[in-house]
């Protein structure tokens, strides 16, 4: 992933502005992160762009060790994490250019 641009600090806080309303849109349980849970990812990283994973009591690591693996498998930025919610970015130039995030 040495080929992936990275996000500046003011970019990030753009990213978290625009998550702060989100719900989660992915929730990792017990079963930790699996491909039915990365397809999942996948898909709605590919609608939105900008999505929440929500990270259960119950996932077999700690909640920054899931998130960041979670950001690695799944090729995007890691936005934030607040509690057990992580916020994740990877642009899709497939998009409308009305839905895309625009990155300042």
């Amino acid at each position: 992933m040495t080929d992936k641009k990275k996000l500046t600090p003011s970019q990030i806080r753009h990213l978290r502005g625009l998550g702060h309303h989100l719900k989660p849109k992915v929730f990792i349980g017990r079963n930790g992160i699996d491909t039915n849970l990365l397809k999942s990812l996948d898909d709605n990283i590919r609608a939105h762009e900008l999505i929440k994973v929500k990270i259960g009591e119950n996932a077999p690591m700690g909640r920054k060790e899931t998130a960041a693996e979670l950001a690695e498998a799944a090729s995007c930025e890691l936005a934030q994490i607040i509690g057990r919610v992580a916020l994740l970015y990877r642009a899709n130039p497939d998009l409308p250019p009305d839905r895309r995030v625009l990155l300042a």
